[in-house]
């Protein structure tokens, strides 16, 4: 990860994720809490694959960040299609607004990280640098340091 944008969405989504598994705790001990699951034990397995995806959008590997923007899609987005629905029939009511906000946030910030990667030129985690890279990636510079060390044989 080079840039900051990167940095910023990948913490997002770990405090996102944080955020469902605390919701998803307060739901399983039957504590009061304004969101609640969509569905607890597809939230379970959620919480787990994301768990795997983070490390490969860690790495910067696009296929982490599909998979996550795909289980994350088909599971909030079919909430946010519901939540925009209602709002347009005129049956909502107000916690209904957070849990669209929730739902809103659990697809842009997947969208965004499969776009920061695939749109990103430096997909690895550790992209070159013109500064240090004339001497850590080169191997005529160590050629010459060993043999000028071989000719060097001092005796005392």
């Amino acid at each position: 990860m080079t840039s900051v944008f990167s940095y910023l969405i990948t913490m997002f989504g770990a405090m996102f994720w944080m955020f469902r598994v605390a919701i998803t705790i307060a739901s399983s001990v039957s504590e009061s809490f304004p969101i609640s699951p969509l569905n607890f034990s597809v939230e379970v397995i959620l919480l787990f694959v994301t768990l795997i995806c983070m490390i490969f959008i860690i790495k910067r590997n696009i296929l982490g960040a599909l998979a996550y923007f795909v289980a994350y899609g088909f599971y909030f987005g079919t909430d946010l299609y519901n939540g925009i629905t209602n709002i347009i029939n005129g049956q909502s009511v107000a916690t209904d607004y957070v849990s669209l906000f929730i739902s809103f946030l659990g697809v842009l910030i997947p969208f965004l990280t499969v776009m920061d990667i695939f749109l990103n030129k430096d997909r690895t985690g550790a992209a070159t640098n013109k500064k240090t890279d004339w001497f850590y990636k080169n191997k005529d510079y160590d050629r010459q340091y060993d043999e000028r060390a071989d000719r060097n044989q001092y005796k005392f």
